[in-house]
């Protein structure tokens, strides 16, 4: 990894990873990488920061440099979910009942 910043729990007791002006990473609980986010997606990030996973599985970044929140589907393109008024937006956290909130 170059640069770890924010980590979290994903589905199967794997996790997520997000690095310094990089990538966001997924790992299986092996701690084997899965995959980036970057290469699977054919994303840009700018600077990701906090990561989340949500209840269907799917994970969702905050990017303090492009001032955005994107949420990344296990299957189909990314969806950006904000993309006014932050920022810099840095921790980011899913609750149970769907809501999504943003540290910024």
């Amino acid at each position: 990894l170059q640069g770890p910043r924010y980590i979290s729990p994903a589905p199967n007791g794997g996790f997520v990873v997000s690095e310094e002006c990089g990538d966001v990473k997924v790992f299986m609980s092996s701690r084997k990488l899965l995959c980036s986010l970057s290469s699977k997606y054919g994303h840009q990030f700018g600077n990701p920061a906090g990561v989340c996973v949500d209840r269907d599985g799917s994970i969702l970044v905050a990017d303090e440099q492009l001032h955005t929140v994107h949420l990344f589907p296990e299957h189909g393109p990314p969806i950006c979910l904000v993309s006014t008024g932050l920022r810099r937006p840095a921790g980011i956290a899913c609750s149970s009942f769907g809501q999504l909130f943003v540290a910024d």
